[in-house]
């Protein structure tokens, strides 16, 4: 059972929250400050959101690409960065670059359909890459095949199986033939069971594992579930029964960058396909909680991946630099890419 409400809470002083009254009037003035940044609210009620990245941006210039195109063949430019949850969360993680203080969803808030959601992602996305074609920089064939994504990525903000039509939403995602990478912190293991039971799998399933531990994480990920860590094992237990599997590690010099046997161990234990061993990023939100000298460096990133593949079946098969991201698969079997057409 998923509580109805409980406060968000932190390690550190929130400048704004004194500002608002409320939890809604909080959301109202994070919406406002969010589409000023970029960022298209969608559907009725506006719990859903869609924002162009800057791999996209990049992609279409022909200058980079994501690393889910290094590692995953996903297309930058085809690829809708969205959220059914942009402003709820049940963590409020130290790295997370959002610049939110995340709470549940409230008991009287009203959920659209994944249709309506596919539907205004899908409007709001062309909209704002209407923009890119004035622009000399900008790739006619890239800016084309950007109009007719192939690729969703259920991550932007929030957590996304706090919607409690994850499932239907993964569906309606695949049924119109694109991809649908789904990132969860873990904490809501029946919603991520619901997918298997449901038959609604996502294309591939991202877990965050922000610890070793569960001092660690209590430190790092500041969980709104009082058995979070214990919600997160059980998600983790569930990797085994999907097909396609990440669990991405975020890491904070002096914070959670430690204990690598530990991180080994529950990836060994839980057997996903991939693992992903990247930096936390010194952006938006997360300026405000950590010091920019916490933000390790690629090659801290490598090192750290090596100490993870000398205790575990886990191997170093791919990395991108300038993302700071080392890519590790079981036994060192070559990333393969997803099928996109």
């Amino acid at each position: 059972m998923i509580p109805v409400l409980q406060p968000a809470h932190t390690t550190y002083e929130d400048p704004h929250e004194a500002q608002f009254s409320s939890i809604r009037d909080f959301r109202q003035r994070m919406m406002e400050k969010m589409e000023k940044a970029g960022y298209r609210f969608v559907g009725k009620n506006k719990h859903s959101a869609i924002k162009v990245c800057e791999w996209c941006r990049n992609s279409l210039r022909g200058t980079n690409v994501c690393y889910k195109q290094t590692f995953y063949g996903i297309h930058s430019n085809q690829c809708v960065q969205m959220s059914p949850t942009v402003l709820t969360c049940s963590e409020n993680c130290l790295f997370c670059w959002r610049p939110l203080r995340y709470s549940l969803p409230l008991p009287d808030d009203q959920w659209d359909s994944p249709k309506e959601i596919v539907d205004g992602c899908l409007e709001a996305q062309k909209g704002l890459l209407q923009g890119f074609g004035g622009n000399e920089k900008t790739t006619k064939k890239a800016l084309y095949e950007a109009m007719h994504p192939k690729h969703f990525a259920i991550s932007l903000s929030g957590e996304p199986t706090l919607y409690p039509y994850i499932g239907g939403l993964v569906e309606e995602i695949k049924e119109r033939g694109m991809t649908a990478f789904l990132v969860t912190n873990g904490t809501l293991p029946e919603r991520v069971q619901g997918l298997l039971d449901n038959d609604q799998q996502p294309t591939q399933l991202y877990v965050t594992l922000a610890a070793p531990n569960k001092d660690v994480f209590k430190k790092t990920a500041l969980p709104i579930f009082s058995d979070a860590w214990e919600r997160l094992q059980k998600t983790l237990s569930l990797l085994d029964n999907f097909d396609r599997t990440v669990i991405r590690l975020t890491l904070v010099r002096n914070l959670n960058l430690t204990d690598p046997k530990g991180y080994a161990e529950i990836v060994e234990k839980a057997s996903p396909r991939f693992l992903e061993v990247k930096a936390f990023m010194s952006v938006g939100g997360a300026r405000d909680r950590l010091p920019y000298e916490d933000m390790p460096s690629a090659d801290e990133m490598f090192s750290f991946a090596e100490e993870i593949e000398k205790n575990s079946s886990y191997r170093i098969v791919d990395k991108k630099t300038d993302s700071r991201v080392v890519l590790l698969t079981r036994d060192g079997r070559q990333n393969d890419f997803v099928d996109i057409d």
